[in-house]
């Protein structure tokens, strides 16, 4: 390694703890040592200490024992209480200063110096990832939408080249954490997220672009979202250091591109970051490191082009990223799906109560549809798209295929809004004929036409379900008079269809799907996705595996095979145990579909809410992701969530997708909806009108206003004494233990 790293790095360590140690000692004076400190939403404590050495830090005094720790890595110490033993000391100071620099930034917090906010333009950095957000994102993470992350520290030479590569990021679909300050060519001091600001780009966690804040030890809330990752989707216990350094080597594709000057705080966060599996990336001159078994900085020229800075990242990575692209004059990619278009920005709109406007999917006989054509319908098209403002419009897809079912339809509709949605500069909301659609003003300087609204869903619904669609064509309508007619076709197929979905019972068929997606963080979990029970993220259904599996028979949606009924109420089934315990390498052997007390299903971590049983009150409490306040069980949802992820089987906690609560094999076996007892408000008026429909049909219609939400209570003290107020029914059911 080479010496003048390995000083520099060792040196910035040790002044990062001075500062941490008169931070921490400042605190301690002003708010004594006893002082509760924990980051925004995470049952974490701080993650980073927290994964490496099981310790949570929950105190300021707590915080003086963490830091000691540090104090012990920075000394000579025997070879068994290194990190990576034979990496010497630059790497240990390295993680030291990964646990300094998140003591420090938990300071800022403690001071109210956190979230940062930048004095040149007044924008408020991210600070902490919270466990909602990891959790959020962990569908696009597992099903491949999101291949990686990166962390860009510094400045790049000028806004536009800053602009370039954050957008070259975007296209490959690479959520970029932004960080550090630097200076460009000018001389000037600022940092990437100033330059995407100056250039007007969207920030923020909808877009890929999340600026964490303005100093370098921000890149340590990167670290500490990657981290969690394994103990969220892993399941790699705390204090078990190894499996969470080779957790995050091999399954979190993360790299830092560093544009600017090297200082000593980037050599030593660098080393940290070398630790746990990530390579560096420089626009300067870097002497070599070649650790063996560990990823490298890399030697480049001088001068570096960085119009290859991106891809030169992907191939020491290792990452292989290919994205399908329509024939579009504008960018394209699932970064540009949140991409919010404001009155001011927008060109032209489409529906949203303001015109007629709705999408539909046809299936058709191979020779009645030409491939790839796109035909507009209309009267006086073009000048009236020209002239902006509103239009009436339907987006007709007619497909043929070999393996076309009319059961595919809806979920091929559905994908209109992600394939509309990922062009820059085009925004869809809604589905069937209660869509909502713009096109900015930018899109349109840019080239974006009526017709490439076409060529969007023809490319990408060929490209997305080439297994069972051999042929598309689009036609689109702008009239009025068009748009409405068809629509009142259109809605009686959407009629037709409910029925065939609202048919399908877990009875009805002999096949169960998998979804394997979550297997790449989680090794020991699967969702098994019936008719009545869809996968806990909430993002596929049964149709939806058995359209997946359609499309792709190797991939992570496999039919599985019922078999014989070994208990019917409870929802086990001989095949489903049997694929389970091949699925998992063993580590599940049973699952039961229908209840939370005996072998309930596993899950990775990306759960859209949380079932959990509340003893005293004989029933079940529901909470959402994103639900910060406490509950009856005496835990927040951050909390609740470590019970149950990882692929580990927790009788009494579940995680659950929402549209599951509805479902008639809710806690069948547990006694259904009449065991709830607490859900949030906000779960209560997601699923008002469909809740209300099935306490009717349970013969209890005021269920609704007998569950207790946050506004009752949040303990369970306080729920008792609602529920006998009540009348709850889950006093008088059966014991659940």
């Amino acid at each position: 390694m080479s010496k003048l790293i390995a000083s520099a790095a060792i040196r910035a360590s040790h002044t990062l703890f001075k500062r941490a140690e008169e931070t921490l000692e400042k605190a301690i004076a002003e708010k004594g040592k006893d002082f509760v400190f924990e980051f925004p939403d995470t049952a974490f404590f701080l993650p980073q200490i927290y994964a490496m050495t099981a310790f949570k830090v929950e105190t300021l005094a707590d915080m003086k024992v963490a830091l000691e720790m540090t104090r012990e890595m920075l000394q000579d110490v025997p070879d068994d209480k290194l990190w990576k033993p034979y990496l010497g000391e630059a790497l240990d100071s390295g993680m030291a200063t990964l646990f300094i620099e998140e003591i420090l930034l938990a300071l800022k917090y403690v001071n109210g110096e956190e979230p940062a906010t930048d004095p040149e333009t007044g924008y408020v950095y991210n600070g902490f990832i919270s466990d909602t957000i990891q959790r959020n994102l962990g569908i696009q993470l597992v099903d491949g939408r999101m291949p990686g992350f990166a962390c860009i520290i510094g400045a790049a030479p000028d806004d536009e080249t800053a602009e370039k590569i954050v957008r070259e990021l975007q296209e490959k679909n690479i959520l970029s954490f932004l960080s550090g300050t630097s200076k460009d060519k000018d001389g000037n001091v600022t940092n990437v997220t100033q330059q995407l600001l100056r250039r007007k780009v969207e920030l923020g966690w909808d877009t890929y672009i999340v600026p964490l804040g303005p100093d370098v030890e921000h890149t340590l809330y990167a670290a500490d979202w990657s981290i969690r990752a394994s103990m969220i989707f892993g399941g790699n216990k705390p204090g078990d250091y190894k499996a969470h350094l080779k957790y995050c080597k091999d399954r979190v594709f993360a790299f830092a591109m560093v544009l600017g000057e090297l200082t000593d705080i980037i050599w030593s966060t660098g080393a940290g970051a070398i630790v746990m599996g990530y390579p560096a990336i420089c626009d300067s001159e870097v002497p070599v490191i070649h650790p063996t078994g560990v990823c490298t900085y890399e030697e480049v020229e001088k001068e570096l082009d960085h119009s290859r800075i991106v891809q030169r990242a992907f191939e020491v990575r290792g990452l292989k990223v290919t994205v399908e692209k329509p024939p579009i004059p504008v960018a394209y990619g699932p970064a540009f799906e949140g991409e919010r278009i404001r009155k001011e920005d927008m060109f032209i709109e489409f529906g949203g109560n303001r015109s007629p406007a709705f999408e539909w999917v046809r299936t058709k006989e191979l020779e009645e549809v030409e491939d790839g054509k796109v035909t507009i319908i209309g009267t006086n098209i073009q000048e009236r798209f020209k002239a902006g403002g509103l239009m009436p419009i339907a987006l007709v897809l007619d497909v043929a295929g070999r393996k076309m079912q009319k059961d595919f339809e809806s979920i091929l509709e559905r994908k209109f809004h992600h394939n509309i949605n990922e062009a820059q500069g085009l925004w869809h909301m809604g589905q069937r004929d209660i869509v909502w659609m713009r096109i900015s003003n930018n899109a349109f300087k840019d080239g974006i036409t009526l017709e490439h609204y076409g060529i969007i869903l023809s490319t990408m619904t060929k490209s997305r379900f080439k297994s069972i669609v051999d042929k598309v064509q689009c036609t689109i309508y702008v009239d009025e008079k068009d748009v409405l007619e068809l629509q009142d076709q259109a809605r009686v197929s959407y009629k037709e269809r409910d029925k065939r979905v609202e048919g399908l019972t877990d009875e009805a068929v002999d096949t169960y799907y998998s979804c394997l997606l979550c297997q790449s963080f989680a090794p020991s979990h699967v969702c098994v996705v019936s008719p009545e029970r869809l996968g806990l993220c909430g993002a596929y259904n049964w149709l939806d595996c058995k359209a997946a599996f359609e499309i792709d028979p190797t991939g992570g949606n496999q039919p599985i095979e019922k078999g014989e009924i070994v208990d019917a109420n409870a929802g086990r089934f001989g095949g489903v145990d049997k694929y389970l315990k091949a699925a998992t390498a063993g580590a599940v052997e049973s699952l039961n579909l229908y209840t939370i007390m005996d072998n309930p299903m596993t899950s990775c971590g990306c759960f859209e809410c949380i079932v959990a049983i509340v003893p005293e009150a004989n029933g079940v409490m529901l909470v959402q992701r994103g639900h910060t306040g406490m509950t009856p069980a005496g835990m927040k949802f951050s909390t609740l969530a470590g019970t149950v992820g990882g692929g580990m089987q927790s009788p009494g906690f579940m995680g659950i997708g929402v549209n599951f609560i509805t479902s008639h094999k809710f806690l069948f076996a547990d006694g259904g909806l009449k065991r709830i007892v607490w859900m949030t408000k906000n779960l209560k008026e997601r699923l008002a009108e469909d809740l209300q429909k099935r306490c009717e049909e349970e013969g209890v219609p005021n269920l609704i206003d007998m569950i207790a939400d946050e506004t009752t209570c949040e303990d369970s003290e306080k729920l008792m004494e609602h529920l006998a107020n009540v009348g709850h029914p889950a006093l008088e059911m059966d014991p659940m233990f």
